[in-house]
């Protein structure tokens, strides 16, 4: 019988740039994952910090390609969608990579505060803030405004929330535009919920930003929930934002830039594909063709990349707890931890996540499904993005087997409740950091400790 190494060889392009095998044991990032096991233990949440400021750097050049190969007039800017992950290590790591900032809600804007008194952000750092915004979200905009943080642009949401700023901000103040795109033709609804209607977008800088004596408007605003693809959908919204922006600019000189949002995908298989640099290079062109043809400057192109940022960094690992044949059929691995808090969007979005033993690679195979340790029915996982089948070694009941799944740093620790309460009060696993330095020496330190009981009774008023 085949083994496990032989499957994925067969399967896919091997090794690959962020995985190999050593010793019958997978490393990620050139790091031995079972040295990590062996020092933490499992369930276990890792965070590659080196890949942040990759990826980041990465996009840097499509667009500065793109820019040279078009003779692109405009600058671009690479804004970190905070909402992706909100640890300090990330928002630091990705500051140090030379990241602005993109917030969602109140709560963003002390982080903002944190980090521009530890010296890592400045008051010439660009904060855009989205979302539709509560009361207390305005006030911080207008503190940071007042504060003489000279790049803060909060993204008008609704027809009236520029009153806010007019009101209470004492000092000249930027805004943008958020256009409310049509969904795609499959969702349940025709138009966003967020954003100014396409129609009100120029009666709304006539009637308020125009006539203000401190705002000026700065930017134009798109973004759509599928994400920067390849598709027929996605071309027509962003021509047709473009044409909104080419509009504008004829009447609102002081508008020099688009933030087209984020959408950058990031590899959730062994088998993805996905031409980053061809997408750049037609978004780009699009824009350029379409200002041309309305004679108006390009604008500066910025961007808000959250799972793209932080998303390939990291990894959740587990160990096989046992094995239960629940008919001739249906072999399950129960692991040490759920998906259903641990990774929420295995349970809710369906979402597939790269998946590959950790140990025993020479082993032969066998198919599998994973369960988790809650009592619900959904906490499982069974098909890879590739195949409607899990595959993994098969081992002996006293062996020990690892599991990793990779590249789930975004989003997964926000939706899972992380240091609250989880289903069955399924503990937070341990999260571990891993660095690397300018030698190439790796590094780890214990970012949290396992969530403990305590915390939980706390929580729960106990």
């Amino acid at each position: 019988m085949k083994s496990y190494i032989d499957l994925i060889e067969q399967t896919f392009y091997w090794p690959q740039k962020e995985f190999n095998v050593e010793d019958n044991a997978l490393k990620f990032h050139d790091v031995p994952l079972m040295d990590i096991i062996e020092k933490y233990g499992t369930p276990l949440k890792l965070t590659y910090l080196p890949k942040i400021s990759q990826n980041i750097n990465q996009a840097r050049e499509y667009f500065a390609n793109a820019f040279k190969k078009l003779n692109y007039k405009g600058d671009y800017t690479y804004c970190y969608c905070t909402k992706s992950s909100h640890f300090s290590f990330v928002m630091e790591e990705a500051l140090k990579a030379g990241v602005h900032m993109e917030t969602s809600s109140s709560f963003d804007i002390p982080i903002v505060r944190k980090l521009y008194n530890k010296g890592l952000l400045t008051k010439q750092h660009y904060v855009v803030c989205n979302g539709f915004k509560r009361p207390l979200y305005r006030q911080y905009i207008n503190e940071l405004i007042n504060d003489g943080f000279e790049n803060v642009v909060p993204v008008l949401d609704d027809l009236n929330e520029i009153d806010s700023y007019e009101a209470e901000a004492k000092n000249p103040y930027k805004v943008g535009i958020r256009i409310a795109s049509d969904e795609e033709p499959t969702f349940e609804f025709y138009t966003s919920r967020l954003g100014i209607r396409y129609n009100d977008v120029l009666d709304l800088y006539q009637n308020k930003i125009a006539k203000s004596e401190k705002a000026k408007l700065k930017m134009l605003h798109f973004f759509i929930n599928t994400g920067i693809k390849d598709t027929a959908y996605y071309w027509s919204e962003l021509g047709r934002f473009i044409d909104k922006y080419c509009e504008l600019k004829k009447i609102a000189p002081e508008l020099d830039t688009i933030d087209i949002g984020g959408g950058f995908p990031i590899k959730t298989s062994l088998g993805f594909e996905y031409d980053y640099q061809y997408m750049v290079d037609q978004i780009v062109e699009n824009i350029q063709w379409i200002c041309e043809k309305n004679n108006v400057e390009t604008p500066h192109i910025m961007t808000e990349f959250g799972s793209y940022t932080v998303g390939e960094s990291g990894a959740t690992i587990y160990s096989i707890l046992d094995q239960k044949l629940q008919n001739d059929k249906e072999l399950w691995y129960m692991i040490d931890g759920s998906f259903i808090t641990h990774l929420p969007d295995v349970w809710g979005l369906n979402q597939k996540f790269i998946l590959m033993a950790i140990n025993n690679w020479n082993e032969p195979f066998h198919k599998v499904k994973l369960g988790g340790l809650t009592c619900d029915s959904m906490d499982y996982y069974n098909s890879e993005a590739h195949s409607f089948e899990v595959f993994l070694p098969k081992v002996e009941r006293n062996e020990k087997q690892y599991v990793g799944f990779f590249h789930t740093g975004a989003y997964q620790e926000s939706l899972g409740g992380y240091g609250g309460i989880q289903h069955c009060l399924i503990p937070a696993p341990k999260h571990v950091l891993i660095d690397k330095d300018e030698e190439g020496k790796i590094s780890t330190r214990l970012f949290a400790e396992e969530q403990t009981s305590e915390s939980m009774l706390k929580i729960l008023g106990y």
